[in-house]
């Protein structure tokens, strides 16, 4: 079996998953709704997740940036 026709007939199943999908999708045997709002929830987790773990780096490299100001403030005293 040649490259061409392995991926010609994967072409083919999925345009025919795709048309199955639709059909289930259009007759209301597949509600999408919930597993769209599930899906949606959760990446609005993983969005918080991430600001909150920006936010904790950000104040971080602030507490360091205002270290290196006094010990730079201290030798230019001394």
């Amino acid at each position: 079996m040649n490259e061409t026709f392995k991926y010609g007939l994967f072409f083919l199943g999925g345009v025919a998953l795709g048309a199955i999908g639709a059909v289930a999708v259009s007759r209301g045997k597949l509600d999408v709704k919930p597993l769209a709002a599930d899906l949606l929830s959760r990446g609005m987790d993983v969005k918080e997740a991430l600001a909150r773990k920006v936010a904790a780096v950000k104040e971080d490299m602030e507490d360091l940036a205002a270290e290196a100001r006094a010990a730079q403030e201290q030798r230019k005293g001394a």
